[in-house]
């Protein structure tokens, strides 16, 4: 089983995806920044799913090189959860991963994840 946390400050995350216009979209899935575009702080939303990818990242133990869309954070009505895609989902697939289960939180400044692999029964 593995663990990753991670925490993030909000307007860091907002300053960059300001500064740099594609950035969003190397990050966030369309479904992710739909989401947070339908709230009254997307910045806020879109920093909690930056801080759950690089949680999964590093409950998921991935080196360099994984590409950020294939990790989703996903919100349908209910807590959210994590779809993997593409290379990152076989990675997972071959480490003995049938799931990752994720927490997320924001306050004024911060926003953080906490994640956790769920194993093959």
């Amino acid at each position: 089983m593995g663990v990753g946390i991670d925490l993030v400050e909000i307007t860091r995350v907002e300053e960059a995806l300001q500064r740099r216009p594609g950035l969003a979209q190397r990050l966030f899935t369309e479904a992710e920044l739909a989401y947070a575009d339908g709230t009254g702080r997307p910045g806020e939303h879109l920093a909690a799913r930056f801080a759950a990818k690089e949680a999964v990242a590093k409950a998921l133990a991935l080196e360099a090189g994984w590409a950020w869309r294939e990790v989703e954070v996903v919100a349908d009505g209910g807590p959210p959860s994590i779809r993997l895609h593409g290379d990152v989902a076989a990675r997972a697939g071959a480490q003995g991963v049938t799931a990752v289960q994720v927490s997320l939180t924001h306050a004024r400044d911060t926003a953080g994840a906490v994640a956790l692999t769920v194993p093959a029964a």
